[in-house]
């Protein structure tokens, strides 16, 4: 491996991370408050076994998912590899739209994430100003993300290390309460028998919770971010590929079987679970009826790291997004610089105030504020939907030029059904969002709920008007393995 590689030189990011760290980036960053939280609001709409359906399906769809980033990333494995694939597998206007899509998403979660932190330290200090937990959090991922992507490896680890312990002890804790050993008294499978169980609302509420689900697996996709900064990303990213889907299967599987049985679907507390009522998690009401009276101020703390870890994640995956755009000419070429440590200061510090100030919206107008957030709803499952079109282009052509499947270093299974089944699922998804507010032509909602398509498909024909860029022939698709960061920019020279 060469100096360049390494990122010895301004210009390059540094091979950091280690194996473990890509295995548990991914894995953290797909259990957050969505599973300690909002898991329990997924079991009061569609029935314990409605949830399941929905939280197996979206399981199965990020499995595929990852297997098609998994090929490209060990084909291509460079920092904000999205804008990248999209951009040299299937049209330079998508890599662009892709690209921005995603740093916004990310850069607008850092700033939910910040606020979120601070309504759970209410929890313990009530009285202190919420802004100053807020700017805390703040300062902490910054210094966390400026110091090398080895500290940012290393704090994600334990973190996340933290989210999969709590799981573990939840799933023990939950099985004695089914049986009657903690907690006092049998339950059985009761809960999935009462009223309109196991399934409660028919198909519209899988698909509402299937949205639901979407969220809470958004951030698996980080593995493909990481591979510019693994040490060994042919290995590293195959092995956390595999991992991770059997951990998550597992524990979201696990997890929603057990908050299903011991908490009847009808509980109105699983339908107000929030943040900002930590007491009526679903994990806090499972360990209360175990008979643990500390659950709340544990649990807590949990979801403080988790949000804290989420924040992290979204600073390092925006920071690194912004940094890919540079190099591929869909951004300044200052954002592309990095310091000698490999971090690139400037799209970091771009980043930081994107956030800081989607932050101060929220106290200044919290009618942008939601806006805001409503425009970054999307893009995670938009994002989703570009890594799919991205492989089934890329392993087309790749066939198409006459090379064998044996060249590359891991290979997705079932092609081309695991890219199909994503976009078809994702598109669903989408659509699903809010269909109510299509049958009664709330305008309004309507808007807020689908921004960031039309935000999408402006940055993509824009960028295509302005370039004339047009979808890549199958046999003109560059599939060559690559280790370096590119200057794609020169596919729009390529196509004029």
């Amino acid at each position: 491996m060469d100096g360049n590689e390494n990122g010895e030189s301004t210009g390059q990011v540094k091979r950091g991370l280690k194996s473990r760290h890509v295995s548990m980036i991914a894995l953290g960053g797909s259990i957050g408050t969505g599973l300690f939280v909002a898991s329990g609001s997924t079991i009061s709409q569609a029935g314990p076994m409605g949830a399941l359906t929905a939280y197996f399906f979206m399981g199965l769809m990020v499995y595929f998912l990852m297997t098609s980033l998994g090929e490209m990333a060990t084909n291509m494995p460079i920092s904000g590899s999205f804008a990248a694939y999209s951009s040299k597998y299937v049209d330079p206007a998508l890599g662009f739209a892709m690209g921005w899509n995603y740093w916004f998403n990310w850069a607008i979660t850092v700033a939910v994430d910040i606020s979120t932190a601070a309504l759970v330290m209410r929890f313990w200090l009530p009285n202190v100003p919420e802004w100053i937990w807020s700017s805390i959090a703040l300062v902490l991922i910054f210094i966390i993300n400026a110091l090398s992507v080895r500290a940012f490896g290393e704090t994600e680890f334990w973190m996340s290390l933290i989210k999969v312990v709590t799981i573990v002890i939840f799933l023990a804790v939950g099985c004695l309460t089914i049986f009657g050993i903690m907690g006092g008294h049998f339950i059985g499978m009761r809960n999935f028998t009462i009223k309109q169980a196991p399934f409660v609302g028919g198909f519209p509420a899988i698909l509402s919770v299937f949205v639901v689900a979407g969220f809470s697996f958004q951030g698996t996709e980080l593995v493909g971010i990481t591979a510019g900064e693994s040490q060994d990303p042919q290995h590293s990213v195959p092995k956390a590929i595999n991992e991770v889907f059997w951990r998550i299967i597992l524990f979201y599987i696990l997890t929603i079987f057990v908050i299903g049985a011991i908490i009847p679907y009808t509980n109105h507390a699983l339908l107000g679970s929030s943040t900002t009522d930590i007491a009526i998690s679903p994990f806090t009401l499972v360990f209360q009826r175990a008979g643990l009276a500390a659950a709340a101020s544990v649990m807590n703390a949990v979801i403080l790291s988790s949000v804290i870890s989420s924040a992290n994640s979204g600073m390092y995956a925006s920071t690194r997004m912004l940094y890919s755009l540079s190099n591929s000419g869909y951004a300044p070429k200052k954002l592309g610089q990095t310091a000698s440590n490999g971090i690139p200061y400037y799209s970091l510090l771009v980043t930081t105030v994107v956030s800081l100030l989607t932050f101060i919206s929220s106290i200044a107008g919290p009618q942008l504020y939601m806006w805001l957030v409503a425009a970054s709803g999307l893009t995670g499952f938009i994002a989703w939907f570009g890594i799919a079109i991205s492989h089934y282009r890329f392993r087309r052509a790749f066939v198409k030029q006459g090379h064998s499947l044996s060249e590359l270093k891991y290979h997705a299974k079932l092609f081309p059904f695991g890219p199909l089944l994503c976009l078809i699922l994702c598109i669903l998804v989408i659509v699903g969002q809010n269909p109510t507010a299509f049958l009664h032509f709330d305008w309004k909602q309507i808007l807020v709920t689908y921004i960031s398509v039309p935000l999408v498909l402006v940055l993509y024909f824009g960028y295509k008007w302005k370039n004339h860029t047009k979808i890549i022939p199958l046999e003109k698709v560059d599939v060559s393995p690559s280790h370096e960061e590119e200057d794609l920019s020169k596919l729009n020279d390529q196509q004029s």
